[in-house]
């Protein structure tokens, strides 16, 4: 059968626009003999992510973003494209999340798969968006409080130095520099002081050593007499005196109760005052004999008989 030209134009044609059709929707990304889906997704922001960017699930790569445009509702929100070449399911609660490549920049889409029992997504299903806070913001959100901690610092650090300049005054300045100076004095004389320490210690070597070592003999025979003391029979010391205090103990309430010698002799007042009486009398017999000392002595050497004397140290006259 004989094909008329005509026909073979318009089959050239019709090959032509297929052809055409296929290489814009691959140079687009879309591939028309595989099985690709697409899902929708939405951001506030979307800075640094561009067409072509990567779609992944748990880090594997499986598809791209295809397009990114405004809502269109008057919101300011973006709608991205995104084409899955994957045929993993997962579930419509499923979310695509935006997050940053790497310290360069760029961002991507990680579609996080829900398992929940819920419906599985279908095309051009509409996935909840979320944005993955990266290191730049991680970063300022670390940086903020602590850009707020140190402005508080500074207004303190500026009250504290002018408190600081209120109190050191040019007199205050001037009492530091003396204050200075007399501790520089005071560190030179500690030197000093240091050197003649050594001097001393070094000139005194030999008697300090044997300073040390007689301190050892003493703590030695401390110890020793220390043991000495422990291995005494301290018990039968202690029960020997404590024998001797009972005693004492004793006698003491015996001369305190008027027994014995001693006892009388402390408590019997009769006693007492009898004693007193002869001490008396005897001292008033020494003065006498001091007085008249030819009342007691008599002395003759031819037989004379002495004279006697009456009790008032008068002569007694004998009429023969």
């Amino acid at each position: 059968m004989k094909i008329s030209k005509e026909v073979k134009t318009g089959i050239l044609v019709l090959l032509g626009i297929i052809l055409f059709i296929f290489g814009f929707n691959y140079l687009k990304g879309q591939n028309l003999l595989d099985s690709s889906r697409v899902f929708y997704t939405t951001y506030n922001n979307v800075e640094g992510l561009v067409s072509s960017t990567p779609v992944t699930i748990n880090g594997l790569s499986v598809g791209k973003v295809v397009n990114i445009a405004f809502k269109g509702d008057g919101s300011g929100k973006l709608q991205i494209k995104l084409l899955v070449d994957s045929e993993f399911e997962f579930s419509k609660n499923s979310k695509a999340e935006l997050y940053e490549t790497g310290l360069i920049g760029g961002k991507a889409i990680a579609i996080v798969p829900a398992f929940d029992g819920a419906e599985i997504a279908k095309e051009n299903d509409i996935l909840e968006g979320t944005v993955k806070a990266g290191l730049t913001d991680l970063v300022n959100q670390r940086l903020t409080p602590l850009q707020e901690k140190i402005e508080v610092m500074m207004v303190d650090a500026d009250v504290l130095l002018n408190n600081l300049n209120d109190v050191f005054d040019d007199k205050t300045k001037a009492n530091l520099r003396a204050s200075v100076a007399g501790l520089n004095d005071v560190i030179q004389n500690f030197k000093t002081t240091s050197n003649s320490l050594n001097t001393l210690m070094a000139n005194n070597e030999e008697k300090l050593n044997n300073t040390l070592t007689n301190v050892d003999k003493i703590s030695s025979n401390l110890s020793k007499t220390t043991e000495d003391l422990a291995n005494a029979d301290l018990k039968k010391t202690i029960t020997s005196l404590e024998a001797t205090i009972s005693n004492f103990k004793s006698i003491s309430e015996k001369i305190e109760n008027g027994e014995g010698s001693i006892g009388k002799l402390l408590k019997d007042e009769g006693l007492y005052n009898n004693i007193e009486g002869a001490s008396l009398q005897l001292e008033q017999l020494l003065e006498d004999m001091k007085l008249n000392p030819k009342r007691y002595v008599h002395f003759s050497l031819f037989g004379k008989k002495p004279k006697q004397y009456d009790a008032d140290g008068n002569e007694i006259k004998n009429n023969n």
